[in-house]
């Protein structure tokens, strides 16, 4: 039951979420680039909820995003899949307690999800390179990442941990149990 729910709270916290990147930062960009909130979303799901949550999330995020949009079927869906892996895989590599550390995984992620959705795009659509744009977008979403997860840091950790709690427990045994 904690588990259904929580999964009802992430999609709300997505739905929201979505709200605030289409509506509210829409207004808030820095060089019309704004953030990009599903990357630091799945991050931290995958960063405490494990693999599979942060995975399947991440897919079906990506999926929504992908039809609702509408420019480039599959390419959300396949670097928000991996983003959330990947905050799964940094879950026992890493600390949760520092912000420096959750800050220097969405910068990390957020590399990997636009580096990744470019090169897929340059193979999809065969686009020209431009490198020099490419670079300077990803600079400031890296920058508006990671002070929007300085900024929330906080909230993140409370709701981080309680999701932890939920989706993986104590599963502490003693050899004499």
């Amino acid at each position: 039951m904690k588990k259904a729910l929580s999964i009802l709270v992430i999609l709300i916290a997505f739905l929201f979420l979505y709200f605030l990147q289409s509506n509210f930062f829409s207004w808030f960009t820095i060089s019309e680039i704004s953030p990009n909130l599903f990357i630091i979303l799945t991050l931290l799901i995958g960063l405490f909820a494990g693999k599979k949550l942060g995975s399947c999330m991440g897919l079906f995020f990506g999926l929504y995003l992908d039809i609702v949009i509408g420019k480039n079927l599959g390419l959300s869906t396949v670097m928000l899949t991996l983003v959330g892996f990947l905050g799964g895989c940094f879950d026992k590599t890493f600390s949760k307690e520092s912000r420096l550390t959750i800050m220097l995984m969405v910068i990390g992620s957020t590399c990997i999800y636009e580096i990744g959705y470019y090169i897929l795009e340059i193979i999809e659509q065969s686009i020209y390179i431009e490198i020099l744009p490419f670079i300077r977008i990803l600079a400031i979403e890296v920058i508006y990442n990671s002070i929007l997860t300085v900024i929330l840091y906080p909230c993140i950790q409370k709701l981080g941990y309680l999701l932890e709690d939920i989706w993986k427990g104590q599963k502490i045994l003693t050899r004499y149990f």
